[in-house]
């Protein structure tokens, strides 16, 4: 019976319609033990008409198990998995342990609830949900809240009951119900139903002491009717405050206590194993003195039921209450009688666990059995549940060697889990527990890469240096590793002294002649050259990582190495192709934590190409990752090219908001993200007309500690705006900075940068058209759009009209078809100057600025002839979803078929 709750009842039925209609949904309801979730979740059931219903429960004492609940969950579906993409189905294959010992990731493992549970939707509407899902093991957890926050079109409705405890279960992304208690006339209602003849005093404490928990009315008025009939009606003058559901579960002790010792027994081996079938129950209940007549008294009094061989707890409550008014003694029995009766191949994660329940000392027989519990779980993505059996092992082991080892283990697997506090205090304890350096060096690396967002890359770079210290003469290639964390955090903080020494630690590492960390290493040498204003040292290097990128089979974080390389080269089209391999490699793999640094590099080199929508759309997806993924720092970083594309594209209001919200972030932080939002923001000012705010922000960025990184592309608009101010020697030492890089680099855009920039200084028409034949010949619309402003401009006053307003047109068309309302308004006033009244051509605009970011993703996928599926396995999004993206980006682009999307240029 479900008293009241009109307006919850009404917001989960409108859930469901909207979930049938095609409208994915779903829904997060919080509120206190015995508040009414399960019972909201139950109207759900019975509201779900034509629909599917997928339901399953978290367990507290399982926590630990990877997958153990979402295996439950999808047990009676796995035949479906073939209908899954290879990748996926064999991740959720190898999560619940079906297959070999093939490591698996777990957002591959995410992106297979999400097909599968849209595949059971196209049959019939779904409805999944999961009670308790505070308990959800975090593998469990982290799998269904990605699928959840992906469904878009589908019809499917989630819907999860979280019960508050003292470890806060975010569910981010999600709506949220609270509920709180009843109204005072639903808790009578509900108090005089379940418990009629309470006498006027004792419903009056009833009712206050409930404090509208619908639980706490059905157990304590039940309880205080049965004292009122045998004559104990005292207990309702009872004083003395006590938490709502500390209260309703000491009721619940208070009857378990009052079984038979045999029946309390078996009522313990129920609670200490959800997993346990009615069979292991009892076997392991005849082992600590209990049969199957002692369920009976627990049945009859109502705190259990049993129905068709299934042993089922009357509230999760009942279950606790078993556990826990056990004695310690009472409890490591039955823990070591389920370790004993649990022998099977497939049951031994749980033998295991029993076994360190039972254990209260150190034991190496037990710490060894969690290793290897660890290690299966490793295999099948389960982070967290790594994390923990590691840890255990740790506590368990006799060796301090083990124990450290092991809690270092705990600690990455923490880290990978999104657990960055614990991550930083399991990584602190291994600190003084042994002095092996490879140990040591893990767990300090471990630790920097934590400082990285939590204060500083400056603080990730100086831990990893202490740590590459311990190994480089061990391990040269574990070296490379955190010597690469160490200049690359050292590059973004713009910490130049801690590249340097990067690069010298680098260069004195004995990598073999064959090794192909070999082009990363020395290319990471050479940014401290670069980044220092020596770009005669390492021009050569830094092409040759790009170049032994094209490949595509370096590790991920070396081919990022050279993603920047690249862009320090201002080699964008190359950059793009090795980033773009990269990324495919990446969503193959399911490694999604890379995608927002693999996209970073492609969005500013497409940017600074002048593919805006292609580069806002890059920036939507790893911002969104970034976002969910808790990496704040990161964020701040994708939304300061966010500010530059804003200016670029004349969008004020957004670019100045943008700049203000990521500066307190980044500032004193990360130099380059910092110094690109002054670009953006220079940049802003620039084409508005306001030279002299536009050379303060600019010239900040070309003497600032990032001043020779990419940003050094900054300078042809610090120039621009010194001349505009009539002072051209404001920008000397920089412009003659930027020519020394552009010689040196040697790329047709550098080089065509530079020779706007001679044409500007020099008044000489020469270097124009030199520029204008390099950006034709190479691209770059925004760029070349620029220089024919800025010629059209010098034309304009030599009074070569004709001339003048050919530059002029073609660069108001680039900029108008680019979406730079600022810089076409500029070439638009050229235009009038002459006395031009330029018009616009309907259609001339880029067709991608139509479109959403999601759009966009999609469309160009399209555009080279995969299947909504294969889209769907790549941007980790069900099929239907990316149909409706289709449906929604034709009418825009103006075709009626797939087909035509190719002829449009959008691969």
């Amino acid at each position: 019976m479900l008293v009241g709750r009109v307006e919850e009842r009404g917001h989960v039925e409108r859930l469901l319609e909207q979930a049938s209609s095609g409208h994915s949904a779903a829904l997060v309801v919080r509120g206190e033990a015995g508040i009414g979730k399960s019972a909201l979740l139950d109207h759900a059931v019975a509201s779900a008409h034509g629909m599917r219903v997928v339901r399953g429960v978290g367990i507290e004492s399982e926590a630990e198990l990877a997958f153990g609940a979402l295996h439950l969950l999808l047990y009676p579906y796995l035949a479906r998995l073939d209908l899954l993409p290879g990748p996926q189905a064999a991740a959720l294959r190898g999560a619940f342990g079906l297959c070999g010992d093939t490591a698996t990731n777990p957002f591959l493992i995410g992106a297979a609830v999400l097909t599968l549970l849209a595949e059971l939707a196209v049959e019939k509407p779904l409805l999944c949900m999961v009670d308790d899902a505070q308990w959800l093991d975090r593998g469990s957890s982290d799998a269904l809240l990605f699928a959840t926050r992906r469904f878009h079109a589908d019809r499917v409705a989630m819907l999860f009951a979280v019960r508050d405890t003292a470890v806060p279960f975010h569910t981010p992304g999600v709506d949220e119900l609270r509920l709180p208690g009843l109204s005072s006339d639903s808790a009578s209602e509900l108090l005089d139903h379940r418990s009629p003849g309470l006498t006027a005093p004792t419903r009056a404490r009833v009712l206050e002491e409930a404090d509208g928990n619908p639980l706490a009315l059905l157990e304590l008025g039940a309880a205080r009717l049965v004292a009122q009939r045998e004559g104990r009606a005292e207990l309702a003058h009872q004083v003395g405050p006590l938490p709502v559901t500390r209260r309703v579960q000491e009721k619940f002790r208070d009857q378990i206590v009052g079984l038979p010792e045999p029946s309390q027994s078996i009522l313990l081996v129920a609670a200490a194993d959800r997993f346990a079938g009615m069979d292991t129950v009892l076997r392991v209940g005849r082992a600590v003195g209990a049969g199957t007549s002692d369920l009976d008294a627990a049945e009859r009094a109502g705190l259990i039921s049993v129905t068709d061989g299934e042993l089922a707890f009357r509230h999760p409550l009942v279950r606790a209450a078993a556990y826990q008014c056990a004695t310690h003694h009472q409890r490591i029995a039955v823990h070591r009688a389920f370790a004993e009766t649990l022998t099977a191949p497939d049951v031994l994660d749980r033998r295991a666990w029993h076994l360190a329940a039972a254990t209260t000392e150190p034991d190496e027989a037990v710490a060894a059995e969690l290793e290897r519990t660890a290690q299966r779980a490793e295999r099948r993505g389960g982070a967290m549940a790594v994390s923990a059996a590691y840890d255990r092992a740790g506590r368990l082991s006799v060796d301090p060697e083990l124990k450290a080892r092991r809690i270092a283990k705990a600690a990455l697997a923490a880290y990978d889990a999104g657990k960055p506090d614990r991550a930083a205090r399991l990584a602190v304890e291994v600190t003084a527990l042994t002095t092996e350096p490879g140990v040591l060096a893990e767990a300090t690396l471990l630790r920097g890469q934590i400082e990285y967002e939590r204060t500083s890359p400056e603080a990730d770079a100086t831990l990893a240096s202490e740590a590459a210290r311990l190994v480089m003469a061990s391990d040269p290639a574990r070296a490379v590793v955190m010597l690469t964390e160490m200049i690359c955090a050292s590059r973004d903080a713009g910490a130049l002294h801690l590249v340097a020494e990067g690069g010298r630690l680098m260069g004195e590492l004995r990598l073999r002649p064959e090794s192909r960390l070999r082009a990363s290493a020395e290319a990471q040498v050479s940014w401290g050259d670069l980044l220092a204003g020596r770009p005669e040292n390492a021009a050569a290097p830094l092409r040759a990582v790009l170049d032994a990128s094209r490949a595509g089979d370096a590790e991920f974080v070396h081919r990022i190495v050279a993603g920047f390389s690249g862009l320090m080269l201002a080699e964008e089209t190359t950059t793009i192709a090795v980033m773009e391999t990269l990324l495919a490699d990446v969503r193959a793999s399911g490694a999604l934590t890379w995608i927002p640094y693999a996209q970073e590099i492609i969005a500013l080199a497409h940017a600074l190409r002048g593919h805006f929508r292609t580069a806002e759309a890059c920036l939507a997806e790893a911002v969104a990752l970034s976002t969910e993924f808790g990496m704040e720092l990161e964020v701040a970083v994708l939304r300061a090219t966010s500010v530059w594309l804003a200016a670029a594209t004349g969008d004020e209001p957004r670019c100045r908001a943008l700049a203000a919200e990521v500066l307190p972030v980044l500032e004193g932080r990360h130099a380059v993200g910092t110094a690109l939002t002054s670009w953006g923001l220079g940049l802003l000012d620039l084409a508005a007309g306001r030279y002299r705010d536009a050379f303060d922000a600019l010239y900040t960025v070309c003497v600032g500690p990032a001043k020779y990184d990419f940003l050094i592309r900054a300078v042809p608009d610090l120039v621009e705006a010194a001349i505009r101010n009539g002072d051209p020697a404001q920008c000397a030492e920089q412009f003659e900075a930027f020519e020394r890089w552009a010689v040196h680099v040697a790329s047709p855009v550098a080089t065509a940068l530079l020779r706007r920039c001679q044409a500007m200084l020099e008044d000489s028409e020469e270097h124009y058209r030199a520029a204008l034949d390099l950006h034709s010949a190479h691209g770059g619309p925004f760029d070349q759009a620029k220089t024919q402003l800025l010629y059209g401009e010098w034309l304009r006053r030599r009074r070569r009209r004709s001339e003048a307003r050919a530059e002029l047109d073609a660069a108001r068309t680039r900029f108008q078809r680019l979406g730079a309302s600022t810089w076409e308004a500029r070439a638009t006033s050229e235009l009038t100057a002459l006395g031009e009244r330029p018009t616009l051509e309907p259609m001339a605009d880029d067709p991608l600025r139509r479109l959403t970011p999601q759009e966009v993703q999609v469309v160009r996928l399209a555009a080279t002839g995969l299947s909504n599926k294969e889209i769907g396995a790549q941007l980790f999004l069900s099929p239907r979803t990316i149909g409706h993206h289709l449906y929604r980006a034709y009418p825009k682009l103006g075709v009626t078929r797939r087909i035509e999307l190719a002829q449009l240029g959008l691969g």
